[in-house]
């Protein structure tokens, strides 16, 4: 049984078939699901799947790149999110230098108090950082020096990483660990497996041999596999651990 630990299932891409996939997944192979909001609306949406579904839980925070118009009102709403009973961490949060949508100004200020306030909650927190490890790694070591989390769809250095085991982090992969020019491959062999997630980040990132089309937890087997080729161990082994690890970062 693998446990699906970033997804998104409230995006359009599901409206169609959502309960019939959500069924099927949850009867077959995948023992849990964590669906992560990227804004006030998806978190509220992540928290009506949670309710609907026992196995389904739900992230509430603010995506670097949803900064449009916040305000520290939005960060009292994700507190109040938060206490909800099957909300299970805080995110996703960090530092976005890719798409350019949003000063670095602000996406340092609504970062920096969306970790403040997971240290004062207590909860974990679910990070993205995209072409931007240096200026995140910053934010980290100047707010804490332990957490509670998980570096989701990682793409920085295996020195960082290690760097952000020691503060507490596990880290996650996606299906990206399955193209042709991936340069992960040296970086999961020299991380220890008990600090590792599996993801597929849903709808986005489909792993090969499905590449191109719209991705949903079922692949999560395919980045599976890829990880345990790297370490030479069986899929079994993986799935057993990272469901483990899973379970261990979000207190389910």
């Amino acid at each position: 049984m693998f446990f699906e630990s970033h997804a998104h299932l409230y995006f359009e891409h599901y409206d169609e078939d959502r309960d019939k996939l959500i069924n099927e997944l949850l009867s077959t192979e995948i023992d849990g699901i964590i669906n992560v909001g990227v804004d006030i609306e998806t978190s509220n949406l992540s928290i009506k799947l949670a309710e609907k579904y026992e196995k389904i839980y739900a992230a509430v925070g603010l995506h670097p790149t949803d900064l449009k118009s916040n305000s520290d009102d939005d960060i009292k709403e994700i507190k109040n999110l938060l206490q909800h009973e099957k909300v299970v961490a805080l995110g996703e949060i960090g530092l976005d230098l890719y798409w350019d949508k949003v000063p670095l100004e602000t996406q340092n200020k609504y970062f920096i108090k969306q970790l403040e306030l997971a240290l004062e909650e207590k909860c974990p927190i679910i990070i993205h950082s995209r072409n931007a490890e240096q200026e995140t790694l910053k934010v980290i070591r100047e707010v804490s020096d332990k957490y509670s989390g998980v570096f989701h769809c990682y793409a920085g250095s295996t020195e960082t990483a290690l760097e952000l085991i020691e503060k507490g982090f596990y880290i996650s992969f996606t299906g990206n660990i399955t193209y042709k020019n991936n340069n992960r491959e040296e970086v999961i062999k020299a991380l220890p497996l008990d600090r590792l997630l599996l993801e597929t980040d849903s709808p986005f990132l489909t792993p090969v041999p499905f590449r191109g089309k719209r991705n949903d937890p079922s692949k999560l087997r395919y980045i599976a596999q890829k990880i345990a080729d790297l370490k030479n161990i069986s899929i079994e082994e993986v799935a057993k651990i990272t469901s483990e690890n899973t379970r261990k970062l979000f207190r389910l």
